[in-house]
């Protein structure tokens, strides 16, 4: 059998000029573009400040694309000692060191501000998930957070200019991971639209809705937590690129784990706070 190239798969995907459009960028972009878009509409929809979403969205550009090369140095602090320029100057970022100064940041931002964190907290993430989706199309048509070598007939030979080994057919966790993110998007969206705590208000305060439940302010983000660290932790295990490891376990497995936890942690907790404070205690 024939292996399988695929010819949009390229690190540049076309110039313009002297200026080149990467892959991986564009898809960022896309993806920053969407969420944006998506997440302003239902801002709106609920009653919150718009403006405030696109402070917190440039916050969380920033501070995440810092976290994220952060925390790939210290995942590779051992290159990074031998060849500073070299690791500052490559495209490897790790998602959750983005992921966790983005929220860091975007709590200091909502203090500031006076604005309730747990509620922008429920809007914001579904938009994280669906750039993430198309990040990780951008991670394929780089070729980084490239897969195991297969047999199987959808396993993707990736060309000599990319990031991933050549010659060699590959799982495609990229795209693997890419529809994770879309569907953990949706399922967020979902759940957010019936029983979000802003949602729920809103129809309340229309009178479209009396006596309709909720859950807590925050557990949509929290939610996320646990969906995507699951999601995360077991596609690691198809991966096949350097990411660091503790233990028997990746980095990111490992700080998928404490997600996890941390998540489940927090929805009870919030919950009972929820059920104290409705119940006047």
């Amino acid at each position: 059998m024939t292996e399988r190239k695929i010819d949009f798969m390229k690190t540049d995907l076309f110039h313009i000029g002297k200026f080149v459009i990467h892959g991986y960028g564009l898809m960022i972009g896309i993806g920053f573009v969407l969420a944006l878009l998506v997440g302003e509409y239902r801002a709106k929809k609920m009653g919150m400040k718009e403006e405030a979403l696109i402070d917190i969205a440039i916050i969380a550009g920033v501070s995440g694309f810092l976290g994220a090369k952060l925390l790939y140095i210290i995942v590779s602090f051992k290159d990074f000692i031998k060849d500073p320029i070299g690791v500052l100057g490559s495209s490897g970022f790790v998602v959750y060191g983005g992921l966790i100064a983005g929220v860091l940041c975007n709590l200091i931002y909502v203090k500031i501000k006076k604005l309730s964190f747990l509620e922008y907290f429920d809007l914001v993430m579904p938009e994280i998930a669906l750039a993430q989706g198309f990040g990780r199309i951008g991670c394929f048509l780089a070729g980084c957070c490239y897969g195991r070598q297969t047999d199987a007939a959808w396993g993707v030979v990736f060309p000599a200019d990319s990031l991933a080994p050549s010659g060699v057919k590959l799982i495609p966790t990229q795209l693997i991971s890419s529809g994770a993110d879309f569907l953990n998007m949706a399922f967020l969206m979902i759940i957010a639209a019936k029983f979000s705590y802003t949602a729920v208000m809103k129809r309340k305060a229309d009178g479209k809705e009396t006596a309709g439940k909720h859950m807590a302010a925050g557990n949509i983000g929290f939610l996320y937590c646990i969906t995507y660290g699951l999601g995360r932790f077991t596609i690691e295990f198809l991966r096949n690129d350097y990411r660091g490891e503790v233990g028997i376990f990746s980095t990111s497995q490992f700080i998928s784990l404490f997600i996890v936890l941390l998540g489940v942690a927090a929805m009870v907790v919030n919950h009972r706070l929820k059920n104290r404070g409705e119940a006047g205690v």
